[in-house]
């Protein structure tokens, strides 16, 4: 039997369809037309193809975006300004920080910075506290992308054994958190892992976001598995996940393409944290 393509427009859609009625309660009841600031340093293309998607998503939700490109030769401590000046900026409901930055500019010191009433994924050291003490408001986005996805599949992961192939503060450690507190049993794989395939063959459920495109086949997939690419990457043959669909079609239940698949469902979860934000951001003016 061949596993089920779960696509992730469908789900994002519904998410959408959610954020536009937010949307507008919160205009009707505050008078003001939301707006959301992206911040990107350099000009990674996958990043930028990422920040235009979401753009277009918020054009359709009816949330206003400023988007800032800003040369990789700026210094840290100009950044970091900036950042606090869309933090006061009382326009601005919601700030993200187009990921990766730098070398030179600390992620830490960023999102320190950010004011957690206006980090639209999750990722300042308050609001990732609070994921991960099951406080779950903000939640970085992939993560609860992948938790939505399950949730459309009506899949209970309680008992199940998750297996996540990513150990970053961006997916692999808040989705961890998700899943512990949905009472799964979780394995974390990552570059070190000596040998993935007696994890991953275990697994009830496979996240996968290694960025290594043909990573996992058959030898990885157990029977009936339900297998999630977190993963894009732009290879000569256009983009792909981690996962050779080819050669697990057969094996799984269920499979995230790549592209298509966690991207939509991800900027939905982006667009309904953008709601949270102004909600938040609203409360702070009072």
């Amino acid at each position: 039997m061949t596993a089920e393509i779960v696509y992730g427009k469908e789900i994002a859609g519904m998410i959408k369809k959610s954020v536009v009625e937010d949307v507008k309660i919160f205009t009707d009841t505050t008078g003001i037309s939301p707006k959301i600031c992206t911040l990107m340093v350099g000009d990674n293309k996958p990043s930028r193809m990422y920040m235009n998607l979401r753009k277009k998503a918020c054009d359709i939700v009816g949330i206003d975006t400023e988007q800032i490109n800003l040369s990789d030769k700026i210094s840290e401590k100009e950044f970091l300004d900036i950042i606090k000046e869309k933090n006061q900026n009382k326009i601005i409901q919601g700030i993200l920080v187009q990921l990766p930055l730098p070398d030179h500019i600390s992620k830490t010191k960023v999102f320190e910075t950010l004011n957690p009433c206006k980090d639209v994924e999750g990722l300042t050291p308050y609001n990732m506290g609070k994921t991960m003490i099951g406080d779950e408001y903000l939640v970085p986005c992939t993560p609860l992308a992948v938790i939505k996805i399950l949730e459309n599949l009506r899949y209970d992961i309680m008992g199940k054994h998750v297996v996540i192939i990513n150990h970053s503060t961006i997916v692999g450690k808040p989705l961890t958190a998700l899943c512990l507190q949905r009472n799964a049993t979780v394995s974390i794989c990552h570059v070190f892992t000596k040998d993935l395939v007696p994890f991953t063959k275990k697994a009830d459920i496979l996240v996968t976001a290694a960025g290594v495109p043909g990573l996992i086949t058959d030898q990885h997939v157990k029977k009936d598995a339900i297998v999630i690419d977190v993963s894009i990457v732009k290879t000569d043959n256009g983009i792909t996940g981690d996962v050779d669909v080819e050669k697990i079609k057969e094996i799984c239940s269920y499979i995230t393409p790549v592209p298509g698949g966690v991207g939509p469902v991800t900027i939905a979860c982006a667009l309904e944290n953008m709601v949270k934000t102004m909600n938040l951001s609203s409360m702070e003016k009072t």
